[in-house]
């Protein structure tokens, strides 16, 4: 069996968006040229979606912006906007605040079409070439993002990526999950195995500091509900180098579903969505209508050597994986 593709729409700029249907595993989503988004996941037995998505492509340039996209191809932030490379500076578009460059900028992975590579009933593979110089930073790079559905309820996404000259990468799936179907995920239960996260400065910059979790509001490692946590937009130390496929936490709704979560990355950015907010026509996400559990490497790690690197050189082959393992325990 093949996918199913149709027509999502266009872009502001009149390129066509194509979305990908596909299911296995219990599961079934979409997934859309535009960004490599996930834009509906669902599980059997439940008849709202798991991610915040639309319907509308209008809505992934402004509202939604990022949700559910391969965001890259540095996903996170980098201070001062500019990082050394191969021994010379490089500077990036200051698209927050005007110091700081939040996910490679405006033109990022996230806000380009993607082309589809294959395509079958419960997987697809999406592909991008990056050129040399494309956002101020240096390689031609290609990339491929595949997605699969299997058992037993497994979202699986392995990103890839190579490079003819050394160039920081570190892609990230920037999913909203909500998991009840409700308005927001103040209810949902979070734990993560980290015994250490990063601190911020006001810039949402890590200070350098890789702090203890034990004693602060930031311990998550026995669980703890979301409507109780501090605001969150922080690095939660996992490793400090990439490793084998490890769960590394799990969320689980109200509603019963449960989403446990496995990479091969050394960081979890969590993002508790407080941004969110409707329009004047009252439509619209509200603040926390989804949490985004963003596996990758530490944030600004082009800026400082003694976190994990993120340095792609020729000949080498950056592979990351993510396993979303979605169930219903309370359910026969």
């Amino acid at each position: 069996m093949t996918a199913a593709l149709r027509d999502f729409g266009a872009t502001r700029a009149g390129d066509r968006v194509a979305a990908v249907d596909i299911a296995g595993g219990g599961l079934r989503a979409t997934v859309l040229t535009l960004g490599a988004t996930v834009q509906d996941l669902r599980l059997a037995g439940a008849d709202w979606p798991l991610v915040l998505g639309a319907g509308s492509v209008a809505a992934y340039e402004a509202p939604l912006l990022y949700a559910g996209a391969i965001v890259g191809p540095v996903a996170n932030r980098i201070a001062g906007a500019s990082a050394v490379i191969a021994g010379r500076r490089h500077v990036f578009e200051a698209n927050e605040g005007g110091t700081t460059v939040l996910h490679s900028g405006a033109a990022g992975l996230h806000a380009r079409l993607w082309r589809i590579e294959s395509a079958g009933a419960d997987q697809v593979t999406l592909g991008i070439d990056l050129a040399d110089g494309e956002g101020g930073f240096p390689g031609n790079r290609r990339i491929r993002a595949s997605f699969r559905l299997a058992d037993p309820g497994d979202l699986m996404i392995e990103l890839t990526t190579v490079t003819d000259a050394e160039s920081p990468v570190n892609l990230a799936h920037h999913g909203y999950w909500t998991l009840d179907g409700t308005a927001d995920t103040l209810r949902h239960r979070l734990r993560i195995a980290a015994d250490q996260y990063l601190p911020v400065d006001a810039a949402l910059i890590p200070t350098g500091e890789v702090r203890p979790v034990a004693g602060t509001g930031f311990d998550f490692r026995a669980g703890r509900i979301l409507g109780d946590a501090p605001p969150l937009d922080h690095n939660f130390c996992l490793a400090t180098a990439r490793r084998d496929l490890t769960e590394a936490a799990e969320l689980v709704g109200a509603s019963g579903i449960r989403l446990r979560l496995a990479t091969t990355e050394p960081g979890l950015q969590v993002y508790d969505g407080r941004h969110f907010a409707p329009g004047p026509d009252g439509r619209g996400p509200v603040p926390h209508a989804g949490i985004a559990l963003e596996a990758q490497g530490w944030p600004d790690a082009p800026n400082r050597p003694d976190f994990p690197p993120a340095a792609l050189r020729p000949g080498e082959t950056c592979r990351q994986i993510t396993r979303f393992r979605i169930d219903r325990p309370d359910k026969p």
